[in-house]
């Protein structure tokens, strides 16, 4: 089967106008993700997704659903309410809907939705102002802060919730860099795309940061591909378990793994933590005490331990306000209020 992303987006219109057919409840489908992106293939490793939003007229009886056409290939469709869009301009200060609705491509409209919410969202072409961005910016990092004191509460043996936590505020941290050049970056490729966000922001040394706060500064390819097949038995176990996230789903096994693998054997090898660690984490969180041990000794390896991790979230601390000063910076550059005058 011969896959392209003119094929995957013929096959994301006929999923769009098929579930509409089946349920009046859905007012509009849009297509949104790397197939709609100019900038990245969506084909990392040989395995993609198709992000499909669908929108209900009422409240959706599911959020989110995975749908298989091939071992590397799936219908990743998530279910919106027509209420979250009944305010378009203020999405343009939402750092994750904003973006989802900024550029994405109509497979579907029953009635005037698209054009509408675009409108406003759109309007004045303000989106990208430098006002908004920071805006979104300062959202993503006050979450990020958020997450960062409630890390001071840890005591005794780390577990994978902890880890979940200090990845979290560090997720939100690198996006609140990564939106001021374009939208939010996801767990896939996440460190593959921040360098180049980061220098964009005239930043670059965060890039560097990143890798030294998940205590990778000496790792190397080799020892991550060493940790994939214990954490293909950590994903698979866990995906039977009704507690796990939505993402350890059995659609996604090799849009994780081959994504992982092809990054391990390119230029940039340590990208493929991030995905790793993080869907390992939340497999870890489900499963019993022994079944984690080599997620453990991961962590052992990286530095997140009790005593390791205090380490990491006092230089989590300095990447946060290395964020914040460069958002003020920006700030004071087109004459808005920087945090100390907020």
């Amino acid at each position: 089967m011969r896959v392209t992303r003119e094929s995957l987006i013929r096959i994301a219109k006929e999923t769009a106008q098929e579930r509409a057919f089946n349920d009046r409840d859905i007012i509009a489908a849009y297509l949104t993700g790397s197939l709609v992106s100019k900038e990245s293939d969506p084909m990392l490793g040989g395995a993609a997704d198709i992000d499909i939003i669908l929108v209900h007229n009422g409240e959706p009886k599911h959020r989110r659903e995975f749908v298989k056409l091939t071992p590397d290939f799936h219908v990743d469709i998530a279910h919106r309410a027509k209420t979250e869009f009944k305010r378009p301009r203020e999405l343009r200060l939402d750092p994750w809907l904003g973006w989802e609705m900024y550029d994405p491509q109509l497979l579907f409209e029953r009635e005037k939705f698209f054009e509408f919410v675009q409108a406003g969202l759109r309007a004045g072409f303000e989106f990208n102002a430098p006002a908004p961005a920071l805006q979104r910016s300062r959202l993503l990092l006050k979450d990020a802060r958020n997450v960062w004191r409630d890390l001071h509460e840890l005591s005794g043996i780390v577990t994978p919730t902890d880890v979940l936590r200090y990845m979290g505020s560090l997720y939100h941290a690198v996006n609140a860099v990564a939106e001021l050049s374009g939208p939010p970056l996801h767990d896939r490729r996440l460190m593959l795309e921040f360098a180049s966000r980061a220098e964009t922001a005239q930043r670059p040394g965060l890039d560097a940061a990143l890798v030294d706060l998940l205590g990778a500064s000496e790792l190397d390819g080799s020892a991550i591909g060493e940790w994939i097949p214990e954490w293909k038995v950590a994903f698979q176990a866990a995906m039977q378990n009704s507690r796990v996230d939505a993402r350890l789903h059995p659609t996604r096994v090799n849009y994780y793994e081959k994504a992982m693998q092809a990054m391990i054997e390119s230029d940039m090898p340590i990208a493929a933590l991030w995905p790793l660690l993080h869907t390992w984490t939340l497999a870890a969180e489900v499963l019993p005490e022994d079944g984690i041990s080599s997620w453990r000794s991961a962590c052992e390896q990286l530095g997140l331990t009790a005593l390791g991790i205090e380490l990491r979230i006092r230089g989590l601390d300095r990447f946060l306000d290395d964020v914040e000063a460069l958002l003020d910076e920006l700030a004071a550059q087109h004459g808005l209020e920087t945090s100390t005058s907020i």
